[in-house]
């Protein structure tokens, strides 16, 4: 065949196949559609079907929905019936429930019933307000308000206790060493009375308008914060009087149960709490005697072979009047303790709304005690310097030091108080610093016009007026950022308004303490010149000088005027050596009869005589005994006024006789070895009466009335 035909018959076979294709096609088409005929037959058929059942299902469903709902009604009107029937017995239902109170039915059981009296009045009060059941329910509900508002106040009284002096302490010890204060939570009520104050407070506050149960708790409170103040004066005067036995007391007594809330103790933790209370109170209690130590050693600058010759006038109350002031600055940190913890215990009774009203409320009694306290302190101050008495003026400082401290935590603690109550503290601050201020001037007043000549110590010693003026400069140095400021905020150029430097107050200071101790100077230079002893003078000025300048190193006080003033140490020493070259021309006669200023006999002279053995010419001889004589007239006067002198710091006065027999010892040993050789008396034990050693000995006897 050929390829022709082969290729035809190919086609042929493709096209006979493709028919058979087409033709099962068409079989499967015409199938398909008659199942899809029969399917939508079917499916509307079950159409059908399901409109029937809706039809017939729906109005059974909706009748059964109305049912239900009635139901529902019916039930919340049984039960609302039950209610309502029920505000109509309830009087009589919680009556005797009423009656027993709160404390003996339970408390929880007994705000449910007054809140089941209140769901009665409010009801009737709304739907049938001039029913008799309405009154019978007023009055059952007003017994029981007023039975908790009773409670209320039998808790408080019951359960309230002021804080005891021990725990105050040692809630305001800082010792570095020991616990920290914040260890300590004062637990003023017990957990569970804290509790009922609570549920009680809270239903008063949400259903009532009666506030009577906030007067009872500000009453209650205030009361006790008065009671925890006064107990902490008067242990602390108490304990002053037996400070040993008190702190033993201190250290064997147990805590107080049920005040103070502490984390366990063991052995170890408790015997430190005791150090704890020991050395907190020890420090208020041995604080004015260790100012009273100090005070007492610069009120003597005279070492004990010395006693001065002039007034000297010790200040019986200051020990007192110190303790006192220990005990203020004492009290203002436990207020400021209390009132916080004030704070504390309330947020849980008393509803936010009313905190600061409350709290000022509270603190008011306390706060204005402590603050007429301060203003007492004050007004003994501006009496004390009226009377010119400053020493006692000094004991403003440390209040005034601890009332800057600690007021911005105060202002802090009274945020939201009124204007008058944040005020006080202030007023207080303003009074103290006015009267520091006050102080310090009027005192550099009268060191500047001291008139007092009649009382000038006849021996030359440190003046009456030196010595209070170092008492009272001295102790400035702890307070010097205090001082300073009240120099600026409350001096000629004050400006209250802002915010005083530390660094400017310390300045200030020195200002002042340079301008008084100049002023000083100046009034001893004028009450020098009254003695008629022309040397006294500057033995007396000596004195004075060494006695400010050693004062002023020892006490740092010169390490803060140099900060004003470089120069101020040199000045001193300067005028030192001048007192002392003033006072060797005491000697200048003694020193004529040995310095052979005119010889009566020259070198060449003894040298021809001693080689010749000539004898000495009468006048010779006569000038000699004159010399002797004179020098031992003028040795004699010196050792028989200046024994009369004082020079009270031993080194001074050790330094000064070895200035002397520097000065002295010299010449006479030439003088005596010139001379003695000599021939020129036939009784020398009359002339030559004193050896090297007697003239040492002579100059050892002055400034001693002893000898």
């Amino acid at each position: 065949m050929s390829a022709t035909s082969i290729q035809k018959a190919d086609i042929d076979n493709k096209l006979e196949r493709e028919k058979n294709n087409l033709l099962n096609l068409h079989e499967a088409l015409n199938k398909s559609n008659t199942n899809t005929h029969n399917m939508l037959t079917i499916l509307q058929s079950f159409e059908n079907r399901l409109m029937k059942l809706e039809s017939t299902v729906e109005p059974v469903y909706n009748e059964t929905e109305m049912l239900r709902r009635r139901q529902e009604n019916i039930e919340k009107t049984m039960v609302t019936l039950d209610n309502v029937l029920g505000y109509y017995h309830v009087a009589k239902d919680v009556e005797e429930f009423i009656k027993e109170g709160p404390h003996n039915c339970g408390l929880e059981k007994y705000l449910s019933i007054m809140d089941r009296l209140v769901q009665a009045h409010n009801y009737f009060n709304k739907h049938n307000p001039t029913s008799l059941e309405l009154t019978d329910v007023i009055r059952v509900y007003d017994d029981g308000k007023e039975a908790l508002v009773i409670e209320f106040r039998t808790l408080l009284g019951r359960h309230c206790r002021p804080v005891p002096p021990v725990m105050i302490l040692d809630m305001i010890s800082t010792d570095e060493e020991l616990p920290a204060a914040d260890d300590i939570q004062l637990e003023h009520l017990p957990e569970k009375i804290l509790t009922e104050l609570s549920l009680i407070s809270t239903w008063l506050f949400t259903n009532t308008k009666n506030t009577e149960y906030m007067k009872d708790y500000t009453r209650s409170r205030s009361s006790m914060l008065i009671k925890s103040l006064q107990g902490l004066k008067d242990h602390m005067k108490t304990s002053t009087g037996n400070s040993a036995i008190s702190l033993f007391s201190m250290a064997n007594s147990p805590a107080p149960s049920g005040k103070g809330k502490t984390p366990k103790d063991t052995p170890g933790r408790k015997s430190v709490r005791k150090m704890a209370l020991i050395t907190a109170f020890t420090k208020h209690i041995s604080h004015s005697f260790k100012r009273k130590a100090a005070t007492a050693l610069m009120q003597s600058p005279f070492d004990p072979g010395h006693k001065r010759q002039g007034s000297h006038v010790e200040l019986p109350k200051e020990e007192i009047l110190d303790v006192e002031v220990d005990i203020y600055i004492t009290e203002l940190s436990a207020l400021l303790k209390l009132i916080q913890s004030e704070a504390q215990l309330m947020s849980g009774i008393i509803a936010d709304k009313h905190h600061r009203n409350v709290f000022d409320n509270i603190i008011q009694e306390g706060l204005d005690a402590v603050i007429k306290n301060g203003e007492l302190l004050a007004g003994n101050a501006k009496k004390s310097i009226a009377k010119h008495d400053f020493i006692n003026v000094l004991s403003v400082f440390p209040v005034l030091k601890h009332l800057r401290s600690i007021k911005p935590e105060f202002d802090f603690t009274l945020e939201g108080c009124a204007t008058p109550t944040r005020a006080k503290l202030t007023s207080l601050l303003s009074t103290l610093g006015s009267t520091a201020a006050k102080a310090l001037e009027e005192f550099a007043v009268s060191i500047k016009s001291d008139p007092e000549k009649a009382s000038m110590p006849k021996d030359g010693t440190v003046h009456e007026l030196t010595n209070r003026t170092i008492i009272f400069l001295e102790p400035l140095l702890d307070y010097a950022d205090t001082a300073g400021a009240m120099l600026l905020l409350h001096g000629e150029q004050a400006a209250p308004s802002e915010a005083v430097d530390v660094k400017k107050s310390k300045l200030k200071l020195a200002d002042y303490i340079t301008k008084t101790l100049s002023a000083l100077g100046l009034n001893l230079s004028i009450k020098a010149e009254t003695y008629s002893d022309p040397t006294l003078r500057p033995v007396f000025m000596l004195n004075n000088y060494h006695y400010i300048l050693k004062s002023l190193r020892r006490s740092g006080l010169l390490d803060l005027i140099h900060t004003w003033n470089k120069d101020v140490g040199q000045f001193y020493e300067d005028r030192i050596n001048e007192q002392k070259k003033a006072y060797s021309e005491s000697w200048s006669k003694v020193m004529h009869y040995i310095t052979e200023v005119h010889e009566p006999i020259s070198q060449q002279r003894i040298h021809a005589l001693e080689s010749s053995k000539e004898k000495l010419k009468d006048k010779e001889r006569q000038n000699i005994k004159d010399k002797f004589s004179g020098f031992n007239k003028e040795l004699e006067d010196i050792l028989r006024i200046q024994k009369g002198y004082a020079i009270p710091d031993p080194e001074l006065r050790e330094h000064m006789k070895k200035d002397n027999k520097d000065f002295i010892l010299p010449a006479y040993r030439m003088f005596l070895d010139k001379y003695k050789r000599l021939n020129f008396t036939k009784n020398p034990e009359k002339y030559v009466k004193y050896s090297i050693q007697d003239v040492a000995d002579v100059v050892d006897k002055l400034f001693d009335m002893s000898a």
